[in-house]
């Protein structure tokens, strides 16, 4: 094999996005296949890029001309597509959270392990964002000693109608979730969560702010605010024993224009983890011609994430401190 041939599912905002780094800036990948319940939608895109649009998700992982699957269509349908994949025998990138619900992320763990080779990765790209990668290596390094902090911001400049309090936990914060796992390379053992009033912007849903204590101790606070008016802000700080490692802010360039000097902060994450998402894309085609392991998160770290969002809206609910769940991970996953 000299190409991965690739079926995107979901062509919406990030589903559209993907597939155009698919089909002209990933070395080894060559985009083929599009699909989206919105079948109109799908096929101009489809037009645009010279690649069929299928009627159904079941045709494009079925489809001979499809070697992986990437899917992008919304939660709900993650786990069986991703289930369809596997059952294929087809490598599938499923974007954040890799299922609805529990018992499906279950189903994957099961399935995936009985194919006898992974086959999903799950889309958290902040593991392949340049500072996430060099706050890591500054941790592991020992330069700054053990971890005691590391401090979490998460901002939208505005959100959609459907996005519910509860959501801002089970969805948008499920990045940083991940992200504290891989930066502290170790389980997050329990959740506390903080309710502020709403914004006037929003009175519908409450920002959080969430409280995460590791297994060694580390603590991890995350500001989650999804609608903060000035655009898409994404901050990360880890406070060791001996120093500091933190993500820089805003972009490279500055501005003064209209009596005002600072920098643009873009309206959302497309710019600011652009080369997140093309280094995501070509280690899992790498991955998937060479043969060598993947890079990215696991089924069992889509998993993990999800026992963390499962305390920490128990623990909102309940307005008290939740323990999570700690299942011992299978030696497939090892």
């Amino acid at each position: 094999m000299h190409e991965v041939r690739i079926g995107v599912i979901g062509t919406g905002v990030m589903g559209t996005d993907h597939a155009r780094k698919l089909a002209g800036s990933i070395p080894g990948a060559r985009l083929t296949a599009l699909q989206d319940f919105d079948a109109a939608r799908a096929a101009n895109l489809a037009r645009d890029l010279d690649v069929l649009a299928l009627p159904q998700a079941e045709d494009l992982i079925a489809h001979p001309e499809v070697d992986a699957v990437l899917v992008c269509s919304p939660d709900g349908s993650h786990a069986a597509l991703g289930l369809q994949a596997i059952a294929a025998g087809k490598p599938v990138m499923i974007e954040k959270p890799l299922a609805a619900e529990r018992a499906e992320a279950e189903a994957i763990l099961r399935a995936e392990m009985a194919a006898g080779r992974r086959l999903v990765q799950v889309g958290y790209m902040r593991r392949f964002d340049p500072g996430y990668t060099e706050m890591k290596q500054t941790l592991t390094s020992g330069r700054i000693g053990a971890a005691l902090f590391l401090h979490c911001r998460h901002r939208n400049a505005v959100s959609p109608d459907y996005l519910t309090s509860d959501l801002i936990i089970a969805s948008t914060a499920g990045h940083e979730f991940d992200a504290a796992r891989f930066l502290l390379g170790e389980e997050i053992a329990a959740a506390t969560v903080i309710s502020p009033r709403a914004s006037r912007h929003a009175p519908e849903r409450q920002p959080q702010f969430i409280v995460l204590e590791s297994v060694s101790g580390t603590v991890v606070d995350i500001e989650a605010f999804t609608d903060a008016r000035y655009g898409y802000d994404v901050q990360a700080e880890l406070v060791g024993e001996d120093g500091t490692v933190a993500l820089r802010p805003g972009p490279p360039t500055s501005i003064r224009i209209q009596a005002q000097d600072g920098t643009i902060v873009p309206q959302d994450w497309r710019a600011r983890f652009a080369d997140a998402y093309r280094i995501q894309f070509e280690r899992w085609i790498s991955s998937i011609l060479t043969g060598a392991p993947n890079e990215g998160a696991t089924a069992w770290d889509g998993y993990r994430a999800m026992l963390v969002i499962d305390a920490a809206l128990a623990a909102w609910r309940a307005g008290a401190r939740v323990a999570v769940e700690q299942p011992e991970r299978p030696d497939f996953y090892r």
